[in-house]
């Protein structure tokens, strides 16, 4: 099996449908292992796109968060959330609250907001007793291998994020804002290019056009980077995708995508996009203790159905500004 060309002590074995992956012995201090090693870890983030770390042994959400944060430095605080998560620590959140039943299929987490977060950290405290895997694929071969006439219409206008806020389904306006008063959501849509229409039912609807190519803040490699198929209703299964439509309308749904000019995307787009993804994704089952660290540009991840209890913690960490020269935000902020 080869091994990392990175000069570095760590021995990080390398597989083609798995991630990069370094076991450990179990330290008696992982945040003050994890300190030690940082420059060495993230240096392999930033060369293979993600890590599994396996050995450290984390067990609490203390742990994990210390760990994070030697890692990462301060970590983030969700905005703009389209699902509501348990806080555990500051910084430090509970999975996305999904179906086990249910894929998550491949995304860039939080590719839509104007500040983004540049790393995932992910710490597996339970495994589940089958699948449940954090999948990962690569975005510049994404990219490579999606048609380039799809390519070039997306990276010339952009995709657009719609969104219509409801206390049934996702993140309410003060789980997804930190705030319900209007005046504070108002500012915060006009300083992040978030177009909004508060409807006669005092609902909010949002549409932002955002960029689903950017250049990685590091390497300046140009990487497929968005949500487009994750939050499209023709990701949706047939009979939720059904239910939503008649229960909030065509125009009415939680969250959709459109190509950036407003105009629908269709099902085989979708589709396409979504087997693009699984065609280059790499998997390793979880197992208790394990460390997971994820390039948010370089990388996306899914989530695979499961059974049994699963419990992963998950922090945002290197806030990041990718689309500043984006003709689709600029577009959009006119």
């Amino acid at each position: 099996m080869p091994f990392s060309s990175l000069a570095s002590p760590l021995d990080v074995r390398l597989s083609p449908d798995k991630p990069a992956l370094l076991r450990v012995d179990p330290p008696d201090d992982p945040p003050k292992w994890a300190a030690q090693h940082r420059e060495a870890l993230r240096a392999q983030v930033t060369e293979h796109g993600a890590l599994l770390v396996r050995g450290l042994g984390l067990s609490d959400p203390d742990q994990v968060g210390a760990v994070f944060r030697q890692l990462a430095g301060e970590l983030m605080t969700e905005r703009e959330a389209f699902a509501p998560r348990e806080t555990h620590r500051p910084g430090v959140y509970a999975s996305t609250p999904w179906p086990a039943n249910q894929p998550m299929c491949m995304h860039h987490e939080l590719s839509y907001p104007l500040q983004v977060p540049g790393l995932m950290l992910f710490a597996c405290l339970t495994a589940p007793e089958r699948s449940g895997a954090t999948a990962v694929a690569d975005a510049e071969e994404v990219l490579r291998a999606l048609p380039a006439g799809l390519v070039e219409r997306f990276e010339r206008e952009g995709w657009m994020l719609t969104r219509t806020y409801n206390d049934e389904i996702g993140a309410s306006l003060t789980e997804s804002f930190g705030t319900a008063d209007r005046a504070e959501i108002e500012r915060y849509c006009r300083a992040n290019a978030i177009d909004f229409t508060w409807q006669p039912d005092g609902t909010l609807r949002t549409e932002q056009r955002r960029n689903a190519v950017v250049r990685h803040p590091v390497t300046g490699r140009r990487c497929w980077f968005n949500q487009i198929a994750f939050l499209n209703e023709w990701t949706l299964s047939p009979e939720v995708r059904e239910y939503l439509v008649d229960v909030y309308g065509a125009d009415g749904l939680p969250f959709n995508t459109r190509h950036g000019d407003g105009t629908p995307i269709a099902e085989d787009v979708v589709q396409l996009i979504n087997s693009t993804y699984e065609a280059h994704t790499r998997r390793e089952p979880w197992q208790p203790g394990d460390l997971l660290l994820v390039d948010n540009i370089r990388t996306a991840h899914s989530r695979e159905a499961f059974t049994g209890e699963r419990q992963v913690l998950v922090g945002l960490g290197d806030p990041v500004r990718p689309a500043e020269d984006c003709p689709a935000l600029e577009a959009s902020e006119r």
